[in-house]
Order: structure tokens, then C-alpha cells, then sequence
């Protein structure tokens, strides 16, 4: 289960059908270790090299990463003028890094003199993802995001009928679908490209990264940009959708018996 999306326990809709209550404000925080080295590069030098961060999980928003300040690289890092405030952690303020002739502006913050409810933040910072060239998690480089231990991909069969029309234009139709459910996500279908009108559909150039999934490809249709998305060569944990087609319900009708 998700913590912070859809309905996990410190989502802004929690479950109902439960027999305790959290307490406390509605936008609620957790700190909770992260189990391995994790390492930041920018302009091949390591801005962070960590075996002591912590995931802060924050109400309807994806876990970041903090780390203690002395597992970060202070000769790169430069003090700007820039303030945030949040009212649930406190007054953030932000480092830029320089690398030789290349600067990341405010990628760094620290909530220095943090609000008494997140007291455990004192000491720690965090660095826009973004920012970074590379992000490894022990050796291997990863994308998107750090992996979220309460979070997790589940793949079954289905014989479920699914029908994908954009207006009154049938675009696939399946009897065989993959049902992906990913914590806080409705449910996608995965259709076998046999299924799907590939006549109708033709490449973008929009591509997108899951660090549970891979890295996705996308469809369109000569009147809708982005209808559907493809992971020809997924990460091992989800190879069965491989090559499959998955629908945007946003963008087109997904109806499924």
C-alpha cells in the first residue's frame, strides 16, 4: 500500500472501513529510513553520497529523499536568496550547485530551523531530483524517482472485455488484457498490439520514465496527441506488459465488461 496516494492511511482519504484512527492534522508526515546507499551526481562530480537517508513521506505528494548534511558535498554548494515557506515543515532555505562552468540554481534546501512537529528534519536536506545528471541507488542508476518501499506493481491475466473508442471510432478491442495495478493508480489495461487498430495510431516523440515500469513510448491518433503509451523493453519486474499498448482514460473511452 501506497502511504500517501489514493486512499493509503495518510492520503487525504484515508479508508473508511478500518477499525483504529490516525490522529493529528489532515496533512500528516513520516520519516522512515532508506535501506540502502544512494548516490546524486552532477558534472561527474557526487553531490551526495548517502547510507543514512531518510524517505519523508508527505500527505498526497511522492516521498523525498532527505540526507544528513555532512553526507552532502558543501564545497559545491553556495548559499542563495531564495525562501520558501510550508506551513507543515517550516522555512526552507536553498544552495545552488557549481560544477566548473555549470550551475544548478536552488537545487538544494533544508528546513534549518524546522517547525517543532518536524523537528527530525533539522540536520537534513534535499535535492531537486531534477538537478542531478545521475542518481544511483547502490550501483545501479536510477530514474524518475527513488522506489518507494510501501509501493508496489501488480500484474494479472484477464479475461475481462475491453473496448477503447475515441467517439464513435473503435480503436482496440480485447478479450486478453493485462490488468496493471500500481498503489495510488486506478487500474490500466495492457492490450497485445493483434488487438489495437495500429493503422490508426502513429509515433510521438514524447517519452516518459516510471522507476517501476521503464521507460514509456507514446501513440497518437491524427486528432489526439498522446492517446496511449508503450514499454518495449520494461524493467524485469514488469516484462509481461512488454510491447503491450495501455490507453489514457483521460483522453479516450475505456470501457471495460
Amino acid at each position: 500500500m501506497s502511504l500517501t496516494l489514493g486512499n493509503g492511511p495518510l492520503s487525504a482519504n484515508p479508508p473508511s472501513a478500518a477499525n483504529y484512527r490516525i490522529d493529528g492534522p489532515a496533512h500528516k508526515l513520516l520519516a522512515t529510513p532508506f535501506p540502502r546507499r544512494v548516490r546524486g551526481v552532477f558534472a561527474d562530480r557526487t553531490v551526495l553520497d548517502t547510507d543514512r537517508g531518510v524517505l519523508v513521506h508527505e500527505s498526497n505528494i511522492l516521498p523525498r529523499l532527505y540526507v544528513p548534511e555532512e553526507d552532502l558535498d558543501t564545497a559545491l554548494l553556495t548559499d542563495t536568496d531564495l525562501s520558501t515557506h510550508c506551513p507543515f515543515k517550516g522555512d526552507a532555505s536553498y544552495r545552488s550547485i557549481t560544477v566548473g562552468e555549470r550551475t544548478a540554481e536552488n537545487a538544494v534546501w533544508a528546513y534549518r530551523e524546522p517547525l517543532p512537529a518536524a523537528e527530525w528534519l533539522r540536520g537534513y536536506a534535499s535535492v531537486y531530483w531534477a538537478a542531478l545528471d545521475h542518481w544511483y541507488d547502490e550501483d545501479e542508476e536510477v530514474f524518475g524517482h527513488l522506489r518507494d518501499p510501501f509501493t508496489r506493481v501488480d500484474i494479472r491475466a484477464s479475461s475481462r472485455k475491453v473496448v477503447v473508442r475515441a467517439g464513435d471510432q473503435v480503436l482496440a478491442e480485447s478479450g486478453r488484457p493485462l490488468v496493471l495495478s500500481e498503489n495510488g493508480l486506478p487500474n490500466r489495461y495492457y492490450l497485445p498490439r493483434e488487438d489495437v487498430r495500429l493503422d490508426l495510431l502513429s509515433p510521438t516523440d514524447t517519452s516518459t520514465v516510471c522507476p517501476y515500469k521503464g521507460t514509456a513510448s507514446y501513440v497518437r491518433t491524427a486528432e489526439i496527441e498522446d492517446v496511449a503509451w508503450i514499454y518495449e523493453q520494461p524493467f524485469v519486474e514488469c516484462t509481461a506488459i512488454a510491447g503491450k499498448i495501455s490507453f489514457d482514460p483521460g483522453k479516450v473511452t475505456v470501457e471495460v465488461v
